[in-house]
């Protein structure tokens, strides 16, 4: 009699539209076949890092199948795909322990939960330690931005949009009409912002701009 396969969710994250997720899930997907896992769903998200909670939506939609019982492993590719703020990944992985789902993240090949369902101490070190790496990464690039910035305004570069460019309404409508299609057909902001893989803020403008 065959074992039933192990229900999983994979999580995937990148920061920007012009990045792709289709190496993470190929992988955690490969990873899985071999294990014999069944991928319920894919969890997919274009957000920052540094995202606060409310924008993450892939994942608050892996919570929610944890919290629902249907998956019993979450597969991520890298801790930083998780997050980049601390409270953040670690709320992540206290939510899935409590429901009895295990983290695996491809990068070291390991998970939080041992084959008994006790927590994985060595995985719990090694979450702490690559979250606050991530944390730093984040903050080290900001800095550089923020560097170069203040560089560029010494050397009398104008930063920003020129003036006279500044969108119209309209203009502004059509940018975004992807979010303008979404809204006119009645989704609420946090379902757009889920769909087209924008922020919650800009979908916020949009809308206002639309009732204008």
């Amino acid at each position: 009699m065959e074992k039933p396969q192990v229900p999983v969710a994979i999580l995937v994250r990148v920061s920007t539209a012009k990045q792709e997720t289709a190496r993470q899930i190929s992988e955690l997907r490969q990873y899985a076949e071999g294990k014999g896992y069944e991928v319920l769903e894919v969890c997919e998200e274009t957000v920052s890092g540094s995202a606060a909670n409310d924008e993450r939506h892939g994942l608050r939609r892996a919570e929610q199948l944890a919290l629902e019982g249907k998956i019993k492993k979450v597969l991520v590719h890298e801790v930083s795909r998780i997050a980049r703020r601390n409270s953040i990944a670690h709320h992540f992985v206290e939510t899935l322990e409590e429901c009895g789902v295990s983290l695996y993240w491809h990068a070291q090949s390991i998970e939080t939960l041992l084959p008994n369902g006790k927590r994985n101490p060595a995985a719990g070190i090694m979450l702490a330690l690559l979250a606050e790496i991530a944390r730093n990464e984040s903050e080290t690039l900001r800095e550089r931005i923020k560097s170069g910035l203040a560089h560029a305004r010494k050397r009398g570069v104008v930063l920003g949009r020129r003036k006279g460019t500044t969108l119209t309404r309209d203009q502004f409508l059509q940018k975004h009409k992807d979010i303008l299609r979404q809204l006119k057909a009645g989704q609420s902001v946090r379902n757009v912002a889920k769909i087209v893989g924008r922020g919650i803020s800009t979908v916020q403008r949009v809308k206002a701009a639309l009732a204008a």
